[in-house]
């Protein structure tokens, strides 16, 4: 008998009287396989027993299985578990040591499990690979791209729960812009549209009225509802936020002298910001209420994660704030050393961090502290050794200091590289810091992404699957239980076909899994066993592409949609556009109008993204070794969508197209970011060079990138207009700098317009732009 066959035997599933959410979601869930009058029935747990027609669904112990099933569970490692069991009676039990894997399991049963022969499944025991999974900077969800159209947030988390992740971040600002005061012309209040800070969703006594109570209420009411959908499916909730933020002025001018740091970036925005000074014990009253007041309404939250050093937000006298070591009266003379500085700034930044453990933990015994490193390098060795029980870290290494890149391409060892799918390695020299944190009961989550974010970003439903492999079974191998899932997964209204996050679901049950079985498998589920072959050779042919490609700096990252790469024109001398004509897109530019970027490619405020060394490398490289995989990918799709669509196997027709669109689209989005470094290169050999040899040739390689970029940007609005599906990221409703607009493609032709029209003109770039001034006395 097969097990469907056996659930339709099933009158009452049994969940525990007082147990937790997830329970009651699973036995609704599965009330559709039982027999029509099938109940559930609330049991006391001494009174769970073996019984006929019976499903119990519970969270459970290693001591109740043993009492439930006569049996221990033999298992060797930690106590993160799942189970389920048909015992002599035919009585089904679906038992997990945690509510956030029970429907992991559930759904795990359901979709792989109800044909088996059910003599065959008396005892089918999971031990998870990775204690946590814990969502970090979801864009979708929680930042910048929760604007996206159509997006079904409870389908959404109920997908991470599905997948086996265990903690989801959940607050987000309702409205598409935060309620914060900015000058004409700076760019600077947008960064506050991620990672709202605490007082974003409560307030306390200290800031009463600084927000308006129906912004305040809009905010907390979605992250109400995020929690409790997390809960629902078994997933802890917490948050992420960018501390000590900045606060309104108007705060300063009731408490002057709470002002702390100095911490907006002074390029980027037109006033100083300040946060408060954390040192002041009003201050810490203030942040101790703030938490405890959210903890209140919403009791449930397990964690907060903090940034900072970026994005308004800021510790007082750290040596990475974007005007240097500054903050307020109270922690420490400015002149003294810098050593003494260090010191004193680092057990600032840990007692903010244990006063938000301790008063949490008031309401919330197991809720947890977890921040960056990255932008503590000034102060990492006096803040190493103060990490301590509830306080934790989330890295891509703990070997790196501040923002280095200490890991090699897996095609290019002399190209580092640092987060990323690129990012498949990890040495065994991370086992020691590690296992130094967790002897003082610390711990560190590792950064891994298998989504948009950080890889092709703006793109849905990219393929790469034994890249997603390599770093779970480098972080495996390491005897690493944290794991933080960087920018979101994809939304399963929107990819279908996720083979990513699919081999991340099937490595949590089983980390021993041969990848390229698992790879077929899965391609067989999707397009069928006599197509499987064919998917999974596309797939390969895809992340060979995407392992040849060099990456750009900021641009490979989010930089491609916030520097508005795609639709602003790639001309020889972007400063012969008129301002108005280029408002279409700098409107949208995550810049200040003293930018360099807005006419260097290379440059963003006063860094150097990128030499033109390493741009020559890198289109030469993705010339050399991208094209020719990619291309063959959708070459490949195409054939196999037109012969399922002549067979009429609308399954596979539904999976090769769906491949076929997705992989046109990475095409162009590497041609664009490859035309960029073509672009770097050329614009600034052009300038440095006094041989005319070498000029006429940078003129050739900028007039055969303006043809290949006008007719990529064709070949985005033939995507646009024929694609059956949503293949990237866009607006539902405003445009903003984080996420394009339904008017893409009238931007392309704007672009192609504007190429067309200045495509000839001499290379330039004006080495004063960033000094410009408007109205300036001194023309």
């Amino acid at each position: 008998m097969k097990i469907r066959e056996l659930f339709q035997q099933v009158r009452f599933i049994r969940i525990p009287e007082e147990g937790y959410p997830v329970e009651t979601t699973v036995a609704q869930e599965l009330l559709g396989s039982f027999r029509p009058d099938a109940a559930i029935r609330p049991v006391n747990p001494s009174e769970m027993k073996s019984e006929t027609e019976v499903f119990y669904v519970s969270v459970v112990d290693e001591n109740q299985v043993r009492s439930l099933l006569g049996r221990k569970l033999g298992l060797t490692g930690s106590k993160e578990w799942v189970l389920f069991s048909i015992d002599k009676n035919n009585c089904c039990w679906l038992l997990s040591s945690k509510p956030c894997f029970l429907f992991s399991a559930f759904c795990y049963l359901m979709e792989n499990m109800l044909d088996d022969d059910s003599s065959l499944r008396k005892w089918w025991l999971r031990e998870m690979s990775f204690a946590n999974e814990k969502s970090t900077f979801d864009i979708f969800l929680t930042q910048y791209a929760r604007l996206f159209r159509g997006f079904d947030r409870e389908a959404y988390i109920r997908e991470h729960a599905r997948l086996g992740f265990t903690h989801i971040e959940v607050n987000a600002l309702s409205p598409a812009r935060p309620e914060v005061e900015g000058v004409e012309g700076e760019f600077y209040p947008d960064f506050y549209t991620y990672c709202p800070a605490l007082d974003q969703f409560v307030s306390s006594r200290l800031n009463q009225g600084i927000y308006s109570p129906g912004y305040l209420k809009a905010n907390l009411s979605l992250l109400k509802d995020n929690a409790r959908l997390a809960v629902k499916y078994g997933l802890s909730p917490g948050l992420l936020c960018f501390e000590p933020r900045s606060v309104p002025e108007t705060l300063f001018q009731r408490y002057p002298t709470l002002r702390g740091a100095r911490v907006d970036h002074p390029f980027r925005s037109f006033k100083p910001r300040f946060n408060l000074s954390l040192v002041h014990p009003v201050v810490q009253k203030h942040y101790t209420e703030l938490i405890t007041n959210l903890l209140m309404e919403v009791p449930a939250l397990e964690f907060l994660t903090i940034w900072s050093n970026d994005s308004g937000a800021g510790f007082e006298h750290t040596k990475s704030l974007y005007v240097g070591r500054n903050g307020g009266a109270y922690l420490i003379r400015e002149w003294k050393d810098d050593e003494e500085i260090a010191r004193s700034a680092a057990a600032n930044i840990n007692n903010f961090f244990r006063l938000f453990r301790d008063a949490a933990s008031l309401i919330n015994p197991g809720f947890r502290v977890i921040t960056r490193l990255e932008s503590f390098y000034g102060e990492h060795k006096y803040l190493w050794p103060l990490l301590e029980d509830g306080v934790g870290v989330e890295v891509n290494s703990l070997l790196a200091r501040g923002w280095e890149s200490n890991y090699p391409h897996p095609q290019y060892p002399d190209i580092k590289v640092l987060g990323s799918a690129l990012h498949n390695s990890l040495q065994e020299k991370e086992r020691k810091p590690l296992a130094e944190l967790e002897s003082r009961k610390s711990f560190g989550f590792f950064y891994h992404a298998f989504g948009p974010y950080s890889n092709h970003e703006p793109l849905l439903g990219i393929p790469f699957p034994w890249l997603t492999y390599e770093k779970l079974l480098a972080s495996h191998r390491l005897r690493i239980r944290h794991l933080a899932h960087l920018g979101g997964i994809q939304p399963p209204e929107k990819v279908p076909f996720a083979v990513n996050q699919e081999i991340f679901r099937e490595f949590q049950f089983d980390p021993e899994l041969d990848i390229d079985q698992t790879v077929r498998i899965i391609a067989e589920r999707y397009a069928g066993k006599e197509n499987a072959e064919d998917l999974v050779r596309g797939w390969n042919l895809v992340e060979q592409a995407i392992r040849c490609f060099m990456p750009l700096p900021l641009y490979s990252h989010y930089g491609v949609v916030w520097q508005r790469l795609l639709v602003r024109p790639l001309v020889p001398h972007i400063d012969r556009i008129p301002e108005s004509e280029r408002a279409y897109y700098e409107n949208h530019m995550c810049t200040s109008i003293h930018n360099p970027n807005r006419v260097d490619l290379a440059r963003d405020v006063l860094f150097e993204l990128i030499t033109k060394d390493y741009a020559q490398k890198a289109f030469r490289r993705i010339d050399d070794h991208v094209w020719a995989p990619l291309e063959s990918a959708v070459e490949l799709f195409r054939i196999k969508m037109e012969d399922a669509a002549r067979s009429g196997d609308e399954k596979a027709e539904q999976v090769f197209e769906d491949q076929f669109f997705r992989a046109r689209a990475l095409r162009c989005l590497f041609e664009t970011l490859r035309n960029t470094a073509v672009w770097i290169y050329a614009v600034h050999e052009y300038l440095d060079s006094a041989e005319h040899s070498t000029k006429e040739n940078c003129r050739g390689l900028l007039t055969d990138m303006s043809r290949r970029e006008i007719q990529n940007c064709r070949k985005l609005i033939q995507l646009w207009n024929e694609a059956p599906l949503e293949w990237m990221i866009i607006s539902g409703s405003e445009e903003t700098p984080f996420i394009h607009g339904k008017n893409f493609p009238q931007l392309l032709k704007k672009k192609i317009d504007l190429m067309e029209k200045h495509k000839d003109d001499e290379p330039f770039i004006d080495p004063d732009y960033m000094f410009r001034v408007n109205n300036n006395p001194y023309p």
